[in-house]
């Protein structure tokens, strides 16, 4: 006895066609959310704020979508090429670092390191403040390479990263 298809029919070149383009939809519909791979840029006192940024983004309510990449906890090393491994790792899977900006953030030396990795990876980069107005004092990184700089608005937030998004 021969292979054979165990006594059941072929289907015809249109049944396949169909069965080809349901099978791209499904791929397409679970592998492109349209949102935006995003790592968050921030100094670990202003940790609140920004898990109130990644609840926002979690609300289907919300203008503001995106996949988060960031850390959830610091690499625990002293091993200073370790950490930036790490963490480029994380950037290079993002399409936008959205960099959480305060009064402290331009103290720390690893958002100015991040913003940089970010735009020498070539991805976009946006800053976001809370309050009225941007900290008088940024990072460097970020007037070195006119980074975008956004209020916490979630339309102008979400637009922002469209925009950097684009850059990739």
């Amino acid at each position: 006895m021969g292979g054979g298809g165990g006594g059941g029919r072929g289907l015809t070149p249109s049944e396949l066609e169909q069965l080809e383009q349901k099978a791209k939809q499904s791929l397409k519909g679970n592998g492109d959310t349209g949102k935006s791979n995003v790592f968050i840029s921030f100094v670990e006192e202003d940790l609140t704020d920004v898990n109130m940024l990644r609840g926002q983004a979690k609300n289907e309510n919300s203008n503001i979508e995106f996949n988060d990449w960031s850390l959830k906890q610091p690499f625990d090393s002293d091993d200073a090429e370790y950490i930036k491994r790490g963490i480029r790792e994380r950037i290079r899977q993002c399409s936008v670092t959205v960099v959480y900006i305060s009064d402290k953030t331009a103290d720390s030396k690893w958002v100015d390191w991040e913003i940089r990795e970010t735009i020498a990876l070539g991805k976009g980069v946006v800053a976001m403040y809370k309050g009225d107005r941007p900290p008088t004092r940024l990072p460097k990184a970020i007037t070195d390479n006119r980074v975008p700089v956004v209020p916490w608005n979630q339309k102008e937030l979400s637009a922002a990263i469209k925009t950097q998004a684009q850059k990739k």
